[in-house]
């Protein structure tokens, strides 16, 4: 068995819980993810440079929303450079764990490559908007400038729940709290959120207004499916507290 085999195969048995995962993640771009880890394996990249790959990717793609005419050919583009961005940013993380398991400095450096990347990319929508657009109207702006903070504060709730989860576990000797079935319907309700599905909604930027309503549409559920989470969260986040109080 070649050792491409031998690593698709061990990645295939240690993989991630799909609790929370939307559609296109878990069912596409994990396995894709997947595929490009045991190929960077295979060559012996390391999963920095994975992750610097991923970003080179995701950059063009969003350099190309905001300095080229909306169009077929510039959608496709669009579409792969950041359809193979994400899927190379699971990959990064599957790499590490195939390797014998991630770094500080590794995570730092997906997390902020991350940040740069949900950040920029709604701000490239709006130079878009206002390039290229017609009728350049104010409130169109709205909607990626909207979209871009309601992508920004998920991210950071996310990033910050992890982080507080595991210095709970770390302070109270508490074993995490056991992963709950991945549900294929809740996957496929909160698909509007994925990120690797607005990825692929950027093809429509070959039809520009069939694009504007459908991104329109993408950010009112993220605002709404966030302001529901951040309840959930504060909630999720105050129970932390009571096992520490009562102590």
């Amino acid at each position: 068995m070649s050792v491409f085999s031998t690593a698709l195969r061990d990645l295939a048995s240690a993989q991630k819980s799909n609790k929370g995962a939307p559609a296109y993640s878990r069912y596409v771009n994990r396995k894709l993810g997947r595929v490009f880890a045991a190929a960077a394996f295979t060559v012996g990249r390391t999963p920095n440079q994975v992750t610097a790959l991923s970003g080179t990717f995701s950059f063009a793609g969003i350099a190309l929303i905001a300095l080229v005419r909306p169009g077929w050919p510039m959608a496709v583009g669009v579409c792969l450079c950041l359809v193979l961005g994400y899927a190379l940013d699971a990959a990064d993380g599957q790499l590490a764990r195939l390797r014998g398991g991630g770094s500080a400095s590794g995570e730092w450096l997906d997390h902020i490559i991350d940040s740069a990347k949900i950040s920029s990319l709604h701000a490239a929508v709006l130079i878009s908007y206002f390039r290229f657009f017609e009728p350049a109207q104010a409130w169109r702006l709205l909607v990626p400038l909207g979209f871009g903070v309601v992508a920004a504060v998920m991210f950071f709730a996310m990033i910050l729940n992890d982080q507080l989860r595991r210095a709970h576990q770390a302070a109270s000797g508490l074993p995490p709290a056991p992963a709950l079935p991945a549900s294929a319907l809740r996957s496929l309700l909160v698909i509007p959120t994925d990120y690797g599905f607005l990825c692929v909604a950027f093809l429509l930027l070959g039809a520009p207004a069939v694009f504007e309503p459908v991104y329109g549409f993408l950010f009112v559920a993220n605002a709404l499916f966030l302001l529901a989470a951040l309840v959930k969260w504060f909630k999720d986040i105050a129970a932390l507290d009571r096992p520490l109080v009562a102590a």
